[in-house]
């Protein structure tokens, strides 16, 4: 990596770092006892926020209120990076990001964002749950983080303004938003569309605004970002199944003694399993309510899709360590 970028990227997260300090400066007053400080960006009504505050609840509980849990969402402390970046100096305890976000700082996440890697929910879940998902939760280790546990973040689908998104043709010549992951830009490029990075924060008028054309999200996030009020046709191809990563920073935890990181670990188990089952009534509601409100909804065949993003694979299918990964994940599934 260029050094000077480096530098810059590590003098932001000192002053992000700095002025954080000072925020929750507060927040360790109180009675006898650990606070663990926890930063997303998503809302208070996501299945993964309220997840999180039974974490929070049984952590509680667990340890006697020897450990309490303070969540700040909706982008409060920064973007997903940033939040990263605030867990590797030791400024935040806790975050939970997007593997695609994950995939800067764990090079062997990126393989989460490859087309068609799945075949259903419960084989992604056996695997993440399994040897495979421990591995991949392990690689950020090295970089100061260490990776707890996948929240569900379902299947991610195309959703556009002027027309559905049925075939990868329909994908030429369209502008497509992507998450700052090389690996999505690599699979809209392969399916023939101009994928184009852009914040989560700022889609909504980029839409609106005709920045561009089309973008790409599970159910819930289309409707609770109201992206449904701009675009009005969702295409369910479910492209990737790319979860959300419970994660520690590794300055945080190795403070931690084997008592206290038994009861995280139990916490967090039972807030995944609560999420996962708030997930599924939350995406049903979410496509109920886009149809309510005038989102036409197809569900286009998949094949085209896989077989115009099997230029996605290419790289790291020559890669050592992402090849033995792929193969291994699809090899479990037959």
């Amino acid at each position: 990596m260029n050094r000077k970028r480096t530098s810059l990227k590590t003098i932001r997260a000192f002053l992000i770092g700095a002025g954080l300090c000072l925020v929750l400066a507060g927040c360790r007053q109180g009675p006898p006892g650990r606070t663990i400080h926890l930063a997303h960006g998503l809302d208070v009504t996501h299945s993964v926020h309220l997840a999180m505050v039974r974490m929070g609840e049984d952590l509680e509980r667990l340890s006697g209120g020897r450990l309490r849990m303070e969540i700040f969402p909706n982008q409060q402390l920064g973007s997903e990076r940033e939040i990263l970046e605030l867990l590797q100096i030791g400024t935040l305890d806790m975050t939970k990001v997007s593997a695609a976000t994950l995939e800067n700082f764990a090079p062997k996440t990126r393989i989460l964002g490859l087309p068609y890697l799945f075949r259903d929910r419960e084989a992604a879940f056996e695997i993440l749950d399994g040897p495979i998902g421990q591995e991949l939760l392990d690689d950020g280790l090295e970089f100061w983080l260490k990776g707890i546990g996948f929240y569900d973040a379902g299947f991610r689908s195309f959703y556009a303004m002027d027309q559905p998104i049925t075939h990868p043709d329909d994908l030429v010549g369209k502008k497509v938003r992507v998450m700052e992951s090389v690996t999505a830009i690599n699979m809209i490029r392969s399916m023939g569309g101009a994928p184009t990075p852009i914040s989560w924060g700022e889609l909504y008028t980029a839409l609106q605004q005709g920045v561009v054309d089309a973008a790409e999200n599970n159910p819930p996030s289309f409707y609770l970002a109201r992206h449904y009020e701009v675009c009005k046709y969702y295409s369910l191809d479910e492209h990737t199944f790319s979860p959300d990563v419970l994660i520690a920073g590794t300055r945080f935890w190795d403070q931690l003694n084997e008592q206290e990181k038994a009861w995280i670990r139990e916490a967090a188990d039972n807030s995944i399993a609560y999420q996962r089952e708030l997930w599924a009534l939350a995406e049903a509601e979410a496509l109920e309510k886009v149809a309510a409100a005038g989102v036409e909804i197809s569900r286009p065949d998949k094949r085209p899709f896989a077989e115009g993003s099997r230029e996605a694979y290419r790289l790291y299918e020559a890669d050592t360590t992402l090849g033995r990964l792929i193969r291994q994940i699809k090899e479990f599934q037959q």
